[in-house]
Order: structure tokens, then C-alpha cells, then sequence
């Protein structure tokens, strides 16, 4: 009897094995379950928000079906040219965006590696990266007036600040280590900048701009919210006015396909530029 005991006893941990596996912390899963598990989650996502809509739990003037959302959505493409608003919305993040990566990456570069440079600037910088991009509106359309340059500046407020500080914290956390064998092999001060701090810190510098690419896209829907004739977050502020949640719900879910869309492509193109990173 024991000794049966002791033979079932490994053999119920090998069939736990995997699943306890499954549930350990950091433990990695396969590429086809991420995207099962992905997937299944916004077919369980819809599939709650059809029951209570379609079962008439709630009112279509507050949230529509996702069939209502659906034909409301084909009618924006097929009658109201909301191709034109998408474009002008990816026009408007990326242009700005860019704007805002072209300042900031040089000095936060400069700012992670001088740290007479990092104390000049860094209280300005922390300063202006908590004041909220939306409160410069009324501003900006009195410089800019209401056209693209006034919606261009707020994706650039709301990004640069904080493109700054995160480089330069990518840069000034370098290991000493290579900084001083770079030294030793008679390496100038800049060439330190130049061979040294930015090739270490690029994978992490192009993901942080990956990260304040989604925090754009909040930016310029704000933007998009006072004094525009076009872009998504125009067509959402008329679509409140006439109570159409079926077409807000739709612009929403653009932004989010148009965001993952975009998150996807740059990971892709941050694994092949710096492959050597995940070695």
C-alpha cells in the first residue's frame, strides 16, 4: 500500500507539472496561446456588451449594440468621409509626435549624459511635464489660430517633456563599466557620447518613444475636441451633440485598432533594429 503511495505521488506531480507551470510568476507562454488569450479576451469583452445591449438591460441613448455601433460605423466610411478624419488624425499625431522626438532625444541625451546639463534643465523639464497639454489650448489657438499648427503644438506639449526625462534617464543609467574601458582605450569625451551612451541606450530610447507614441494619441483627440472641421475627435464631439453613441463607440474603437496597429509595427521595427538587444 505504501509503496503504491509512493509511486502515484510523482506521478499526480508530473500531471500538476504543467499546469502549476502555467500559473508561476514570469513563467513565459507560446506564441499561439498569447494570441488565443488575447483574442478570446475581446470576444468575451463583446460578447458582454451584446448581452446587455441587445437583452435591454441598457438604453441605446446611453451605450448602442455592437450591431448598431457596426452599421453606424459603415455609414461614416460609405456617407461622411470618415476616411478624410482618419487621416487627418494620423496626420496630425505623427507630425506632431515627430516634432516633439526631434527636440527631445538630443537633450535628454545631453541632459542623461553631462550633469551640468541635467541640472540646468531637469527643474524646467520636471516643471512642465506635469502641466496638463489641454490647459495650453486657449493659449495656442490665440498664437496659432485654430488650424494645424495649433493641434501640432499640443501633441508636441504634451510629448516632448516628457521624451526628455525618460532618454535622459535611459542615458544616465549606462554602465560605468564600458564608460571606463572606453576611457582606457583612449576614448575623447565625446566619443564616449557618440560610441558608448547612445548606441547602449537606442533599444530603450526607441522604446520610450514607442510608449509616448499611445500617450499622443490622447493628446490629439483633445485637440481635435475644440475649433476642428476634421479628425476622429471632431467627428466624436458632433456624434454627442446628435446622442450617436453607436458612432462615438466606433471612433473609439479606430483610435484603439489604429493604436495597436501602429504599437505593433513599432516593436517589429525596434526588434529588427536592435535584435542584438534581447541576446
Amino acid at each position: 500500500m505504501n509503496q503504491a503511495v509512493t509511486v502515484a505521488a510523482p506521478l499526480a506531480r508530473q500531471e500538476q507539472g504543467p499546469r502549476r507551470r502555467a500559473l508561476a510568476p514570469l513563467e513565459p507562454v507560446s506564441a499561439r496561446t498569447r494570441v488565443a488569450l488575447g483574442v478570446g479576451f475581446f470576444v468575451l469583452f463583446f460578447a458582454v456588451w451584446a448581452f446587455f445591449t441587445l437583452g435591454g438591460f441598457v438604453s441605446p441613448t446611453f451605450l448602442a449594440s455592437p450591431i448598431t455601433m457596426a452599421k453606424e460605423g459603415w455609414l461614416l466610411f460609405t456617407e461622411f468621409g470618415f476616411l478624410h478624419d482618419i487621416g487627418m488624425t494620423v496626420w496630425r499625431v505623427l507630425g506632431g509626435f515627430i516634432m516633439a522626438a526631434v527636440v527631445a532625444v538630443p537633450l535628454g541625451i545631453a541632459m542623461g549624459a553631462h550633469k551640468g546639463v541635467e541640472a540646468f534643465l531637469e527643474p524646467f523639464v520636471s516643471f512642465c511635464r506635469y502641466l496638463p497639454a489641454s490647459a495650453f489650448i486657449p493659449l495656442l489657438i490665440l498664437w496659432a489660430g485654430l488650424g494645424e499648427l495649433q493641434k501640432l503644438l499640443v501633441i508636441f506639449i504634451g510629448s516632448v517633456f516628457q521624451i526628455i526625462l525618460m532618454v535622459a534617464v535611459t542615458v544616465g543609467n549606462a554602465r560605468k563599466d564600458l564608460v571606463e574601458a572606453a576611457y582606457t582605450l583612449g576614448a575623447t569625451p565625446a566619443g564616449i557620447v557618440r560610441r558608448v551612451l547612445i548606441p547602449g541606450a537606442a533599444p530603450d530610447i526607441a522604446e520610450t518613444l514607442r510608449l509616448v507614441l499611445g500617450w499622443a494619441w490622447t493628446y490629439v483627440i483633445v485637440a481635435e475636441l475644440i475649433g476642428s472641421a476634421s479628425g476622429i475627435g471632431h467627428m466624436i464631439t458632433d456624434s454627442q451633440a446628435l446622442l450617436n453613441t453607436g458612432q462615438i463607440i466606433f471612433g473609439i474603437i479606430v483610435i484603439g485598432v489604429i493604436g495597436l496597429v501602429s504599437d505593433m509595427c513599432f516593436k517589429a521595427v525596434n526588434r529588427r533594429l536592435f535584435a542584438w538587444s534581447a541576446l
